[in-house]
């Protein structure tokens, strides 16, 4: 850990108390400690705020209650601390560096926070549903969330230990960065993006909708569609402002009951400007639980040439409000009544066309573009993903007034 960091975390914590602190007085103390004496890090951040919180007679800086053998519930603790947990390993991660030793989750009855053993630290290894005592680690912020590093100066003793956890599940909406627990219903697959991808979509509960992602382990399966699960102990992560939840690290089990999902929408109004290739006449990988879709040679990324396909209908636009223009998903049953066309229609028109699947194409781009609609849906990664979808009507008085207004006259 570099010392010109703690010695700003020292001398901010002295500061939020008053104090005037020589921050190179606090390097001069951090490095004699650590490079003459060979106290770990953690330690020589306790010893030198505790001593200069004595000096400068300060209370509550660095006391008795902030010490890393009082035993301390993870709810509690917060970025800056050096604490002492009792917990249960309840995910193990691969380590994506050469660094770390060992990541993942470690979780007792009052929350769950996830760790990082770093090699250099020669900790012993901790196994997967296991109880440890995890002594002197240091607290700091990853993506927004405290985050348990042990270090050289960690000491884990394992437990004989065996009580059962019962995780407390955070509805959608309360999600925060971190690790969190949901009870939700999987109410849309998508196509996934990534080759390492395994599943993506979105899943939902009454108080709104968040998107999810597993990546490809061996031990890892697909959500079913419409399904509700208990997930526990999954990753809360931020991007652009926006959480989503990692799978990964989460045990889910199904759950027979069903949810009424609260969706957080917005609505758009504006003029559909742009048709994106992709849109009219699909093809869909027929795999169960795939639904990619195939090339114009039948071929899925996953599963190869599938001559089995199945059709369907969507429409990729972009819709513009007058301040910015909005990626607008339509799915089968709002293309059918913007476009006028079934997808049995649409199947059979190009099966009989020359132009095959671009007639299609090209009856819903001549429907929909340049109109006005007000699209309603859940805004997902810069695309609104359309719930409904219905034409702005415009009344003749206040085309009129419009034109009025403008100096122009009606046609």
């Amino acid at each position: 850990m570099n010392l010109s960091e703690v010695t700003e975390r020292i001398s901010r914590k002295l500061e939020a108390n008053g104090a005037q602190p020589d921050r190179q007085k606090i390097e001069s103390r951090l490095h004699r400690l650590v490079e003459e004496f060979g106290v770990n890090t953690a330690e020589a951040e306790r010893t030198v705020t505790a001593d200069l919180a004595r000096e400068y007679n300060l209370t509550g800086v660095g006391s008795a209650g902030n010490t890393s053998t009082e035993l301390h519930p993870i709810s509690e603790i917060v970025p800056g601390d050096w604490v002492t947990i009792e917990g249960k390993i309840v995910a193990l991660t691969p380590a994506l560096s050469p660094s770390i030793a060992q990541n993942g989750i470690v979780a007792d009855s009052s929350g769950a926070i996830r760790f990082v053993t770093w090699t250099r630290a020669n900790a012993p290894a901790m196994e997967y549903g296991h109880w440890y005592r995890i002594e002197s680690a240091v607290v700091d912020e990853y993506k927004g969330a405290p985050n348990l590093k042990i270090h050289s100066g960690t000491t884990i003793s394992r437990m004989e230990k065996d009580a059962p956890l019962l995780p407390s599940i955070t509805p959608v909406a309360e999600l925060k960065p971190g690790v969190g627990s949901v009870r939700a219903k999987v109410i849309q697959d998508w196509e996934v993006s990534h080759e390492r991808m395994l599943q993506t979509g979105l899943l939902g509960d009454e108080t709104g909708i968040i998107k999810f992602v597993i990546w490809k382990e061996d031990t890892k399966e697909k959500l079913e569609l419409d399904a509700v699960y208990n997930i526990f102990y999954a990753t809360v992560d931020e991007y652009n402002s926006r959480l989503s939840l990692s799978l990964n690290t989460a045990m889910y089990i199904s759950d027979e009951g069903d949810i009424e999902v609260g969706r957080n929408e917005i609505e758009i109004q504006g003029a559909l400007v742009h048709v994106a290739p992709g849109s009219g006449l699909i093809k869909r990988c027929p795999v169960e639980g795939c639904n990619r879709t195939l090339s114009r040679q039948n071929y899925c990324p996953v599963h190869e040439i599938q001559p089995n396909f199945r059709y369907d209908l969507r429409l990729k636009a972009v819709l513009d409000d007058g301040i910015r223009a909005h990626n607008v998903l339509m799915q089968r049953e709002i293309v059918e009544k913007l476009a006028g066309i079934t997808l049995e229609e649409a199947i059979g028109i190009a099966e009989t066309n020359p132009l095959g699947m671009d007639e299609i194409f090209y009856r819903i781009r001549n429907a929909a573009l340049g109109r006005y609609y007000t699209c309603r849906g859940s805004e997902f990664g810069g695309r609104l993903l359309v719930n409904s979808c219905t034409p702005v009507t415009f009344k003749p008085e206040e085309l009129a007034a419009l034109l009025n207004r403008a100096g122009g006259e009606a046609a």
